[in-house]
């Protein structure tokens, strides 16, 4: 599965079915920038298990408003469509495969 760019509009349905893992971030956020590579990984390694979306917090202002995201990167966890959990900054690659197993 290849990492969805969500917006305002199509973030309902991208997060509906499943565990998904959703990246708020921004193009001018350095640590928003050096996890970009780590969630390529866990696309590659854990597809099967969880959906990775990014939400660029500038251009779809609407849903970063609606889950109160402060700082980034905000990864939220959802399972079918709700919020089950939360880290906010720069993760390791181990902690996200963590944070996925623990909400799987």
């Amino acid at each position: 599965m290849t990492i969805v760019h969500a917006t305002d509009n199509s973030f309902p349905q991208d997060i509906e079915k499943g565990l998904v893992l959703v990246d708020f971030w921004a193009t001018w956020c350095g640590p928003c920038k050096m996890i970009a590579p780590v969630l390529e990984e866990l696309d590659a390694e854990m597809s099967e298990t969880v959906k990775i979306v990014k939400v660029d917090v500038d251009a779809n202002q609407a849903t970063a408003s609606q889950f109160g995201i402060m700082s980034i990167p905000t990864l939220l966890i959802f399972k079918d469509g709700q919020p089950v959990d939360k880290v906010v900054g720069f993760q390791p690659k181990e902690a996200l495969v963590q944070l996925v197993q623990k909400n799987a």
